[in-house]
C-alpha cells in the first residue's frame, strides 16, 4: 500500500502545485483561537480556508488540476460533479482562464451553492437524488462532449493542491502535534496528511465527519469503498460516495489518518454557531464539524492543534434556523 501512494503522489508535486497555482490561490491566515483553547486547554489554531475567493479549499485542487491541462483540452471545455465547494472552485478558475465549464450537481446542493456557481457563468446541470447521479451524468458528457472531468478528490493533481494547506500549516505552526479535517471523499485529507506525515510521522491527523452517511469512515471500517444513501445534514459538503472505482483517496485517506470520528448534527450546529459568536464567521456544517469535534471534550490539553475551517459557503436561511 505504502508504495502505491507513494507513487501517486511526491512531496515535489505539491511544492509544483504551490507554484502552478500562485495568482489564483491565496495564502490563508492561520490563526489562534483563544476561545476554543481556554476551553480545550490546547493551543488551538485555525487555517481559515473560507477566505479564499471562492469560500472553500477547494480552490487549489481545482486550480491546479485545470491548470495542468493541455491548451487543447482548455479549448474543449471542463466538467466536473460536485456537492457545491468544489463546482464553485472549477468554475472560478474557467471563468479566470475564459473556458467553458459545466458543473453537475444533485437536487440537494444548497440554492446558495447554485446561485454562485450561476454567477460564474457555469453551466448548471441538476441531476438525480445524490453526487453519484451527477457524476454518471458528468461522464457522459466526457463521452459525448469530449470534454475534460475535473474530478473532486480522487486525482493526484487535486490531492496535491490540497496538499498545499499542508505546506502552510508547516510554515505557520512548526509545533503542530494535532491536525483535525473535515473527512468527505479524501482529497483534503489525504493531501493534507500526506504533507504533514512526511514532515513528522508523529502529527496526529484525525478525520472528521458527520454522523448520518460517512462514506469513507464506514469504508474503512468495512475495508473497501462502500456506497451509502445520502441523508440531510448541516455538513452536505461532506455527502458524496468515494466512487466505484476509487485510485487514490481511499488509501491514502488509510495510510495518513490516524482516527476517524463522528460528530451529531447538534453538534455540528453548535460548531457554526461557535465561529459566529466568537469569531465573527459564518462557516458551513462542514467546518462546523472540526469545531464541533473539540467542542465536544476531545482533543488532549498542552497540544497544539490545528483545525481546518474548510469553506463558508452556507445558506443564510440555514444560519437564521439556528440562531
Amino acid at each position: 500500500m505504502q508504495k502505491k501512494v507513494q507513487e501517486a503522489l511526491s512531496v515535489r508535486d505539491v511544492w509544483r502545485a504551490k507554484k502552478r497555482t500562485e495568482g489564483i490561490v491565496s495564502k490563508t491566515p492561520l490563526v489562534y483561537s483563544e476561545p476554543l483553547s481556554d476551553l480545550s486547554k490546547a493551543n488551538v489554531y485555525l487555517k481559515l480556508e473560507n477566505t479564499q475567493p471562492t469560500g472553500a479549499f477547494k480552490l487549489r485542487g481545482a486550480a491546479n488540476k485545470i491548470l495542468s491541462l493541455t491548451e487543447q483540452e482548455k479549448a474543449k471545455g471542463v466538467a466536473t460533479f460536485s456537492t457545491g465547494n468544489h463546482g464553485i472552485a472549477v468554475a472560478y478558475v474557467a471563468k479566470e482562464l475564459g473556458i467553458p465549464a459545466t458543473v453537475c450537481i444533485s437536487n440537494r446542493v444548497p440554492q446558495e451553492k447554485v446561485n454562485k456557481l450561476k454567477r460564474l457563468n457555469a453551466h448548471v446541470e441538476v441531476v438525480g437524488e445524490n453526487q453519484d447521479d451527477a457524476e454518471h451524468y458528468c461522464y457522459e458528457l466526457e463521452k459525448t462532449a469530449g470534454v475534460s472531468v475535473i474530478k473532486p478528490f480522487d486525482d493526484p493533481h487535486i490531492i496535491a493542491g490540497q496538499g498545499t494547506i499542508g505546506l502552510e500549516i508547516m510554515e505557520q505552526c512548526p509545533d503542530v502535534d494535532q491536525a483535525i479535517i473535515p473527512l468527505s471523499g479524501g482529497g483534503l485529507l489525504s493531501g493534507i496528511g500526506f504533507v504533514l506525515k512526511a514532515m513528522d510521522t508523529d502529527i496526529n491527523v484525525t478525520g472528521v465527519s458527520m454522523e448520518n452517511a460517512a462514506v469513507m469512515h464506514e469504508s474503512l471500517k468495512q475495508g473497501h469503498p462502500v456506497v451509502l444513501k445520502e441523508s440531510d445534514t448541516l455538513a452536505d459538503s461532506l455527502l458524496g460516495g468515494l466512487g466505484p472505482n476509487n485510485q487514490h483517496t481511499f488509501e491514502m485517506t488509510k495510510a495518513y489518518m490516524d482516527q476517524s470520528v463522528l460528530v451529531s448534527e447538534n453538534s455540528i450546529a453548535k460548531g457554526i454557531i461557535f465561529m459566529l459568536q466568537y469569531h465573527k464567521m459564518a462557516v458551513e456544517g462542514a467546518a462546523g464539524s472540526v469545531i464541533a469535534w473539540l467542542l465536544d471534550g476531545n482533543g488532549t490539553p498542552s497540544d497544539t492543534i490545528v483545525l481546518v475551517i474548510s469553506g463558508n459557503n452556507i445558506d443564510h436561511a440555514t444560519i437564521k434556523e439556528l440562531i
